[in-house]
C-alpha cells in the first residue's frame, strides 16, 4: 500500500512526525503499518508519533515474576479474545482519561475491531471483567495502545498471557511505544527506530479476523512458555 505519512526519520527529537484534524479506522490502520499512532492533544489536535528508540516486548521472551506465578494460581481467573471489545475500551478510557481514549478514539478502534483488525484481551475474576488490553494485529507486530487493571496484577497477567498467545501466531513483537518501570519488569527493550521499521510486513492483515476463543485459565499457557 503506498505511504501516507513523512518518513519516520524526519520525526523530532521527541518522535513527532506529523499533525492533524482528521482521523478515521483507514488512517489510524495505515500509521500502524508504517510504524506511527495517534495521540490526541487537549484542542482535539491528533499529533502522530514514531519514537526512537521504541519500546516492544519480544514475545517469546516476556518475563513472569515468581511473585506473580503465584498469583496465577487463582482458580477463578480465565482469559477471553476479543469477547468484550467495547467494555475494554471504556475501562481504559476510565483509567487513563479522556485526553487521550477521547470518543473519536474510542469510534476509530472500534471500527478497526469491527473490520477485524483491532482486538481486546479481557481477564475476568468471575464474571467480573479485572484487567484488558487492546491493540491492532499486524504481521509480526501487535501494537498496544492501551491497557487497564481494576486488581493487582490484572494487566500484567493479560500482557503475558496475550505475548505467549502471540508467539504461537507468529507475532514477534508486542510494541508498547514508550518505556516505563512496569514494563521494563515485563521483559520489555527499547530497539531503534529504523529496526522496528524492518518488522512492518507487507501482509499486514495476515492475522485479520475475530480472534475469539474459548475462555481458559490463564496459568497453563503463561507456565509453558515463560
Amino acid at each position: 500500500m503506498p505511504r501516507i505519512f513523512p518518513d519516520v526519520a524526519t520525526a523530532d527529537d521527541q518522535g513527532l512526525l506529523a499533525v492533524s484534524r482528521t482521523l478515521t479506522a483507514e488512517l489510524a490502520f495505515s500509521a500502524h503499518c508504517e510504524g506511527v499512532f495517534p495521540w490526541f492533544e487537549k484542542d482535539d489536535t491528533i499529533l502522530w508519533w514514531a519514537p526512537d528508540p521504541r519500546c516492544v516486548i519480544p514475545t517469546d521472551r516476556a518475563h513472569l515474576s515468581r511473585s506473580l506465578g503465584k498469583t496465577l494460581r487463582d482458580p477463578d481467573y480465565r482469559i477471553t479474545l476479543d469477547m468484550d471489545f467495547a467494555a475494554t475500551i471504556d475501562h481504559c478510557a476510565r483509567l487513563h482519561g479522556k485526553t487521550w481514549i477521547t470518543p473519536l478514539i474510542r469510534k476509530t478502534y472500534t471500527r478497526l475491531h469491527q473490520h477485524g483488525l483491532a482486538h481486546s484481551c479481557e481477564l475476568w475474576r468471575g464474571q467480573e471483567l479485572i484487567g484488558g488490553m487492546y491493540g491492532v494485529g499486524l504481521d509480526k507486530i501487535f501494537c498496544g495502545e492501551s491497557m487497564f487493571s481494576v486488581q493487582k496484577s490484572a494487566s500484567k497477567i493479560v500482557l503475558l498471557w496475550l505475548c505467549a498467545y502471540l508467539a504461537e501466531h507468529g507475532v514477534l513483537l508486542l510494541d508498547t511505544q514508550f518505556m516505563t518501570p512496569h514494563l521494563m519488569s515485563m521483559g520489555a527493550v527499547e530497539i531503534p527506530r529504523q529496526r522496528y521499521q524492518t518488522y512492518l510486513s507487507e501482509q499486514p492483515q495476515r492475522l485479520r479476523g475475530n480472534w475469539a476463543q474459548s475462555s481458559e485459565h490463564p496459568a497453563e499457557k503463561i507456565k509453558r512458555w515463560f
